[in-house]
């Protein structure tokens, strides 16, 4: 029974994990970015929404209405200002920019907030369960595997089923093509890096609601976010999901075994499943 709660605890955590690598996918599988300031962003909006919760007093669940539009907003704005005008064949230029604001993201934070872990408290929704049997499901897990799926089921939607998501899919083919269809290339791709950080803000959030954050907390939710990525397959919103999963159950039986080995264990997992599918285990057929 401990393995059979480790499994249905490590599917929980896939959820997190998935939110962490939702954003990654969609701005991959739009404009082919690979946004290394991701994970400082996830932290980004974690100290976001403890400003609003210090300052205002609502609870980080209410936060989410202020948290997530503000995120979006700085998407849009980061794209249309900066990384609009690094994209192109070559993928090293917006790479570096990334990577550029990964480092003044994390010394901002250090300079306003300090190198002390915060956390913000939900008070008793962090402590709640509910029994399956002789296991015992945390509440906060289940919401937020619950938000995990249905955001990728409303990204998914969107993405095949209305005018934004064929936007999206017609300049991920080809943006010049896209261009002289009348499509603006710079606005669809400010819109997707705001939809993708509205997605980290949730992620960022939760993360908060979960454990202790620090600036430099960011580089681990990097990773872990594009290891489900690469896991599911890269640009394919549901094999997100499935990667995430993989790696939260690698991690809880990881961590069942010896404690040491719960990180060990989802990097070795990554790397066998990258050595036997390069290109993940549902990766986008286009065309």
């Amino acid at each position: 029974m401990d393995w059979i709660n480790a499994v249905i605890q490590g599917v929980l955590l896939g959820g997190l994990y998935a939110l962490f690598a939702a954003g990654l996918s969609l701005i991959f599988g739009v404009m082919r970015l690979v946004n290394i300031a991701h994970g400082d962003l996830i932290v980004l909006s974690a100290y976001l929404a403890l400003t609003v919760t210090t300052a205002l007093g609502l609870h980080p669940l209410l936060a989410l209405v202020i948290v997530v539009p503000g995120m979006a907003l700085v998407g849009y704005t980061l794209q249309r200002a900066i990384l609009n005008r690094t994209m192109g064949d070559d993928l090293l230029p917006p790479l570096l920019v990334t990577f550029g604001l990964s480092v003044i993201i994390q010394n901002a934070l250090l300079a306003g907030y300090s190198a002390d872990p915060q956390k913000l408290q939900a008070g008793e929704i962090e402590t709640a369960s509910v029994a399956l049997g002789s296991i015992a499901l945390g509440v906060m897990p289940l919401i937020v595997f619950a938000t995990a799926v249905v955001v990728i089921a409303a990204l998914q939607w969107m993405f095949y089923r209305t005018a934004l998501g064929r936007a999206f899919r017609a300049t991920s083919d080809n943006q010049d093509i896209a261009q002289l269809m009348g499509l603006n290339r710079a606005h669809v791709f400010g819109l997707a890096m705001g939809l993708s950080l509205a997605v980290t803000a949730l992620a960022g959030v939760f993360l908060g609601m979960r454990t202790s954050f620090d600036p430099a907390a960011g580089s681990a939710r990097l990773i872990f976010g594009f290891e489900a990525v690469i896991i599911g397959g890269l640009g394919n919103l549901w094999g997100t999901l499935a990667g995430g999963v993989i790696l939260g159950v690698a991690q809880t039986l990881g961590a069942k075994i010896n404690p040491g080995y719960q990180i060990l264990a989802g990097h070795l997992v990554f790397l066998a499943i990258l050595a036997i599918r390069p290109r993940g285990l549902f990766p986008r057929i286009d065309g």
